[in-house]
């Protein structure tokens, strides 16, 4: 690639973890101020970029690339985005986010929350 999206727009707050919480793992809110995985291709607040001792690090803005998805439909532009099983997919409900990068051989994608 002739470009990086790397650290545009970053946004990263820490918040308790429920359990199954990992990096790279998209997250959703589950209680007052704790995020927990998402299941069944939730709407996601935002990516965990690192979990220690009971809190994660999760990225709520900006680009985050390398996000492994599942389905069919990922392309690049403007996409609503599902989450479950630590993958996203392409939803009519989720999350709207801009795909800037897909990679069909490794099934990640480069998107800015």
């Amino acid at each position: 690639m002739k470009v990086s999206f790397n650290g545009y727009g970053e946004s990263v707050t820490t918040f308790e973890a429920a359990d199954g919480v990992t990096v790279g793992c998209p997250v959703k809110m589950t209680d007052n101020g704790k995020v927990g995985p998402c299941s069944a291709k939730e709407a996601f607040c935002g990516i965990a970029r690192s979990v220690r001792n009971g809190f994660a690090a999760v990225q709520l803005k900006g680009f985050y690339g390398n996000v492994p998805y599942s389905g069919t439909g990922m392309a690049v532009g403007l996409q609503k985005l599902g989450a479950a099983a630590n993958k996203v997919e392409v939803t009519t409900t989720g999350k709207e986010c801009l795909v800037v990068e897909v990679d069909m051989t490794t099934s990640t994608c480069g998107i800015i929350l």
